[in-house]
């Protein structure tokens, strides 16, 4: 059966036909209005099927979009409305997808991707990992932080992308795992899943330094993004936030994991979840690494590192790493008629959660996810950047 298979991209006018598949799998339904929409922004280009005889039996998008990772910006695969028919199931057809789509991704020079798993067990087979989670805070307005004096002043600028996108940018380069949004992506994704206001605090020197975009409705004060620059942004908006306390009930909320909301509020013991969120996994390791912004330590480092990534067959195996004195890496494989005891070992799942630094060598060694002696997870620990991995965005 699978020989007869055929992965290709949609055509235009297949649009419904995919369409009729995502709304069954994922239980969802539109009005002809929304349907229109999404019919208007349909990109054949970015949309596979695995069709046989002509019929649909699964699918899957990919769409082109960029990552921040150590400051820099990555050009990242996002796999997301991964679908098949129920009869259509464990037939490998899923599998067929995903190595079609790493294929892609590193033809197209996407050196990571990310996804948004409905299972993580399912994903981390296809070489994935978590990479990010964040807090979900519940506040009734009597545990709301304390108001606080400002200088400056807060406007709501609705709609305002490029002030908007400026602050964005300066906030999302010191995460790991922010997107780069564009103009569409503002108007397509962020304001249509996130309806409401955008309040802005200016510093007293009347430069932007945070934004919030929220919404109030049935006295729930519903925070979708809390983006501020500094302390006194973030002081200021809390206090934004705390002068509706006459109109709400409670305010929920999203924050990076490294939020301290509570230690700084007047009572803690309100309402915290820590949620998995997304998941990535690095395409190709050579270009990303040597795209990797490392730790500058004045000197020259080298270690070698063995792989196991059976789905991306062109990162297995044993690698050497060079690091310059200003932090860059060259990366080339061993040469297999040679015998190597390579300095570390583990899986592209590993790899992936040790270079976006969700998860420290020390650690990974620790919990047996990362084999080596205890001077290149010394040395690990000092060449990669700690940072902490948040993402705002959905798709």
């Amino acid at each position: 059966m699978l020989a007869q298979v055929e992965i290709r991209q949609f055509r235009q006018d297949e649009f419904d036909t995919q369409m009729e598949l995502l709304l069954y799998a994922f239980q969802a339904e539109l009005t002809e209005e929304e349907r229109e929409e999404n019919r208007s922004q349909f990109k054949p280009e970015e949309n596979w099927g695995a069709f046989e005889d002509g019929k649909l039996k699964a699918s899957l998008s990919l769409h082109p979009l960029e990552l921040y990772v150590n400051g820099g910006v990555y050009r990242m695969g996002g796999v997301a409305s991964v679908a098949s028919w129920p009869e259509e199931r464990r037939k490998g057809l899923v599998a067929m997808l995903m190595s079609h789509a790493l294929e892609t991704m590193k033809k197209e020079g996407q050196t990571i991707s990310c996804l948004h798993p409905f299972s993580f067990s399912f994903y981390h087979k296809y070489g994935y990992e978590m990479y990010c989670e964040y807090k979900r805070y519940v506040i009734e307005t009597a545990f709301l932080p304390e108001r606080q004096p400002y200088q400056g002043r807060i406007e709501r600028r609705n709609g305002d992308i490029p002030l908007l996108d400026g602050i964005y940018r300066q906030y999302a380069v010191r995460y790991n795992g922010m997107l780069k949004r564009d103009e569409s992506w503002w108007k397509e994704s962020v304001f249509d899943r996130k309806p409401g206001h955008a309040a802005v605090y200016y510093r007293a020197d009347g430069e932007p330094a945070g934004y919030m975009l929220y919404a109030v409705k049935d006295r729930v004060f519903t925070v979708h993004e809390f983006i501020p620059l500094d302390e006194e942004a973030r002081t200021a908006l809390w206090t934004f936030i705390s002068n509706h306390d006459s109109m709400i009930d409670r305010v929920e909320m999203t924050v990076p994991i490294n939020d301290y909301t509570s230690f700084v509020a007047g009572n803690p013991r309100f309402k915290q979840e820590i949620i998995p969120y997304f998941m990535a996994r690095v395409v190709d390791v050579k270009p990303f690494l040597e795209q990797y912004k490392l730790q500058a330590t004045g000197e020259l480092h080298e270690f070698t590192i063995q792989l196991s990534d059976p789905y991306a067959p062109w990162n297995e195996g044993t690698w050497t790493v060079r690091i310059s004195a200003d932090g860059t890496a060259s990366v080339q494989p061993c040469d297999k008629m040679e015998a190597h005891t390579p300095d570390a070992s583990c899986d592209i799942q590993t790899l992936t959660a040790m270079l976006l630094s969700f998860k420290r060598p020390s650690l990974l060694s620790q919990a047996g996810r990362l084999s080596a002696g205890e001077q290149t997870i010394q040395l690990l620990e000092r060449l990669i950047p700690d940072r902490t991995t948040y993402l705002t965005d959905f798709f």
